[in-house]
Formats: structure tokens, C-alpha cells, sequence
């Protein structure tokens, strides 16, 4: 009876342990989940590091489309047809201020941060209707392809590039026409940090080809699409009035950047983040890397797509400015050339925003990504907003 008693006393003590472990479990996972989701402000490694957020008091919003599934990237036809991509696999069109119910194209839908990503029109786009898409197949492998659009359908897939590295995570996206009339693309590092490093992979870089894949001929790594290096996950690509290349990236936890490219030159992931002495005559140099144009340091802001904003008849505070969304820092970060600084708009206002670009009429339009699985989604999110500044 002794005997039976001990037992059922070690079982009741055995399953009150596992009980217990797997609240503990439930418990921990519950405090990271939190963890994300908490606003900037308070999850900052350096409370002391300011972070100037402003009311955007010089603008109308105008809500352009809503019950969205994550929007990622837009872009601009003629007649004033709005092209953008849902990452669930979607490519979708507005036409006088109509969403379209059926999708120009559909694709692969996967988990994690890939899926359908990057759109950008041809620069020729009103002879040959020519779109192209960056996405992610079935096997977490990333490409670029060009379709053609013929009567509200995406058809005649071309795959201009492919066999990019993909993962979970970190599959990069972006994409853009530069003023060269050549294509970019941003990449990530596919969760092997090393392979940025690595310049016979596509992971980890920005790319540049011509629109029918061929390589340009004054591409820094000859035969190579590779154009810089040494990058962590790109999301934001845009060209300054000088012609000159800004992009952003996601740090490792904080240390995000916006990076003043140039071709060839190695940005450092993953030997540094954010900002390292480069000096020779220091005592623990760290030659050949690039530093950031603007790091947020011990903040957080998960910056995606950016914009060149610059017009004359805008008020002051928005000339001659960069524009990049903030995902985690749930803002739209402008950046004045004119004076270095650096403001917050719209903070905890729209949720998370994971693009920003200026449409032909000199507005600028916002994507948020709120139904992503880490945001707190509106009843009518995701949506596309019109910002339209106040001219003075």
C-alpha cells in the first residue's frame, strides 16, 4: 500500500513538473510576443537617445484603399491605374479610385516574411505594358520576373533573374528603376548571415541588371549582377535629384540603417552593424567597410520602402527630404539634407507602414502592414493612404 502510495505521489509530482514547464513555456512566449509588439519608445536600449516625433499639422490623408492583405510595394501606371502587390500572393489593381476585385496575377503563397514583394513598372511600360515582380516560390527560393499585361491579367511570365537565396526571413524585395533606366534589387541575407559576404552569392545585395537580365557592362564585379555587399535585409531603394542611391535595411535588433550606396562597396553584415571606426590610425580600425548614412543606433525602426521627396511649392519641412516607413517604430521617418535632421510622423497613428513612394502627381503614398502577424490590425486595415502636403 506504501508502495502504491510513493508511485502515485511520483506521478502526481511528475506531472505537476510538466505541467508547470509547459506554463513556464506558454508564459515565455507570451513575454517575447509582447515584446514585439511594444512601441519603440519603450523598448529602447538608450532611453536617454531622443527621438523627435511631430505632428504632420501640413497635410490632408486620404484613405485610397482598405481591407487589404499586407500590402508590400506600388507603383504607378498611365490614367492613373495604381499597381500593388499583396505579399499572400497577390498582384492587384486600382483604377479611378476602384479597387479591382480580381488580381492581375496570383502567385505562390508561402509563410514567413517572403511571398509576393517587389513590383516596379518598365520604363517603357506605356509601349509594352512590361511588370515586373520579385517573389517567393514554394522552396523559400527568390526571383524576378517580368509579365505583361493584356486585358487586366499579368501574363507570359519571363524569369529575368532567379535562384536568389530565400528563408523564413530576410528574403529582401525591393525593387526599382534607377535613373540609369536599370533595375535594382534589394536582397537579403536568407538567414546565412555569411553568404553577404560572399561575393558569388545573391544573397545579402543590391543587384543591378538591365531589364532584360543582361548584366551592364560597368557593374562593379564584371559578369556579376552584384552592385554592393556586405548587406543584412534590404527594403528601400530611391535616387536622390543627384542621381545618387539610398537604401534601407534591417539591423540585428535595433542598429537598422539607411545607406548611401555606391558601386561595389561593402556595407559590413555580418562582421559589423551600424556605425564602426573606420580609421587606419585607430586603435581598433575596421578598414573597407562602409558606414551608414544614418543609423538609428540602440532604436528601433524596422525601416522598408523610401522615397526622394522634393518639391518647391511644398512647405519647407518637406523639401529636400528622404522618406522611409518604419514597421516596428510604427512611423514614417523624413530625413532633411538640408539640415541632417531626422523627424517621426504619423507615430502609433497607422500602425506598422511598410512602403512609401511619391506617385507622378507629387503625392506620396503609404502601405501599412498591419494583418503581418505583428501589428494590432483596425477593423478596415491594411490600406493604402494618399498624403497629400499643403502647398504654401
Amino acid at each position: 500500500m506504501l508502495q502504491l502510495k510513493y508511485m502515485k505521489r511520483r506521478l502526481s509530482t511528475k506531472k505537476t513538473l510538466i505541467i508547470s514547464a509547459l506554463v513556464a513555456l506558454v508564459v515565455a512566449g507570451l513575454l517575447v510576443a509582447l515584446y514585439h509588439l511594444l512601441p519603440v519608445s519603450l523598448i529602447r536600449e538608450d532611453p536617454s537617445d531622443p527621438i523627435e516625433r511631430i505632428e504632420a499639422s501640413d497635410v490632408e490623408v486620404r484613405v485610397v484603399a482598405e481591407n487589404l492583405e499586407m500590402p508590400w510595394a506600388i507603383d504607378f501606371g498611365e490614367n492613373g491605374d495604381i499597381f500593388f502587390t499583396e505579399r499572400n500572393g497577390y498582384v492587384r489593381l486600382i483604377r479611378d479610385d476602384r479597387l479591382i476585385e480580381d488580381p492581375l496575377l496570383e502567385l505562390p503563397q508561402v509563410d514567413g516574411e517572403g511571398g509576393t514583394l517587389g513590383l516596379a513598372l518598365g520604363p517603357d511600360f506605356t509601349e509594352t505594358g512590361y511588370v515586373f515582380i520579385y517573389y517567393t516560390d514554394e522552396n523559400y527560393t527568390n526571383r524576378l520576373s517580368r509579365y505583361r499585361l493584356q486585358n487586366d491579367r499579368l501574363v507570359d511570365e519571363t524569369v529575368i533573374i532567379d535562384n536568389i537565396p530565400g528563408a523564413f526571413t530576410h528574403n529582401g524585395g525591393r525593387i526599382a528603376f534607377g535613373p540609369d533606366d536599370l533595375l535594382y534589387i534589394g536582397t537579403g541575407d536568407a538567414e546565412e548571415p555569411d553568404l553577404s559576404q560572399d561575393e558569388s552569392s545573391l544573397a545579402g545585395k543590391i543587384l543591378r541588371i538591365a531589364a532584360d537580365g543582361s548584366i551592364p557592362d560597368d557593374n562593379p564585379y564584371p559578369g556579376s549582377p552584384v552592385y554592393s555587399i556586405g548587406h543584412r535585409n534590404v527594403q528601400g531603394l530611391a535616387w536622390d535629384s543627384e542621381g545618387r542611391l539610398f537604401a534601407t535595411e534591417h539591423g540585428p535588433r535595433a542598429r537598422d540603417e539607411v545607406n548611401r550606396i555606391e558601386p561595389g562597396a561593402n556595407y559590413g553584415w555580418p562582421v559589423v552593424a551600424g556605425e564602426v571606426d573606420t580609421d587606419e590610425g585607430a586603435s581598433d580600425p575596421v578598414p573597407n567597410y562602409r558606414n551608414p548614412f544614418i543609423s538609428s543606433g540602440s532604436n528601433t525602426w524596422a525601416p522598408s520602402g523610401a522615397t526622394i521627396y522634393d518639391r518647391e511649392e511644398m512647405p519647407v519641412e518637406w523639401r529636400e527630404t528622404l522618406l522611409f516607413s518604419g514597421l516596428r517604430s510604427q512611423a514614417l521617418w523624413r530625413y532633411s539634407f538640408e539640415d541632417g535632421s531626422l523627424s517621426a510622423l504619423f507615430s502609433d497613428e497607422y500602425g506598422r507602414i511598410r512602403d512609401v513612394t511619391t506617385s507622378p502627381d507629387g503625392t506620396i503614398y503609404l502601405l501599412t502592414s498591419n494583418r503581418d502577424g505583428r501589428g494590432s490590425p483596425a477593423d478596415n486595415d491594411d490600406r493604402i493612404l494618399q498624403i497629400i502636403p499643403i502647398a504654401d
